[in-house]
């Protein structure tokens, strides 16, 4: 089940239609893992909980990106691209969420506007590294 690498607008539209299903589903299982060990764990520190989350839902999203999302088969490239896109989404998710918290955002909400700049940079680069497609 191999999808063509094309640019059509129908196709654009029904990834970015998989890309949103999935993202809320992988969004919601990492702010959920954050919440849980940031509410339960009073001293795991917002950074930490968030690379725990981070992790958990990676692999459920690299899971989905590559047989729902985008339709390609699992290989080591696709994979070493689809974990560079993460280190360099991780990294900035790092950034913004220490940003947003010396901001005096509470550790409950900071997770929200970080999302909001980190998704749709995830979106240009996980389809990049698993299709070859830029725009």
């Amino acid at each position: 089940m191999q999808m063509k690498s094309t640019t059509s607008p129908s196709a654009t539209k029904a990834q970015v239609i998989r890309f949103i299903i999935v993202g809320v589903l992988a969004t919601g299982l990492q702010y959920g893992v954050y919440l849980a060990l940031v509410s339960i764990l009073p001293r795991f520190a917002p950074s930490l909980a968030n690379t725990v989350a981070y992790a958990v839902s990676f692999v459920f999203n690299y899971i989905a990106s590559t047989r729902f999302t985008f339709r390609v088969r699992s290989t080591a490239k696709r994979g070493a691209g689809f974990v560079l896109s993460h280190v360099v989404n991780y990294v900035l998710q790092t950034l913004l969420l220490a940003l947003f918290l010396h901001l005096g955002i509470p550790k409950h909400f900071a997770l929200i506007p970080v999302f909001a700049i980190c998704v749709p940079t995830n979106f240009i680069l996980v389809r990049f590294f698993l299709t070859g497609i830029l725009h």
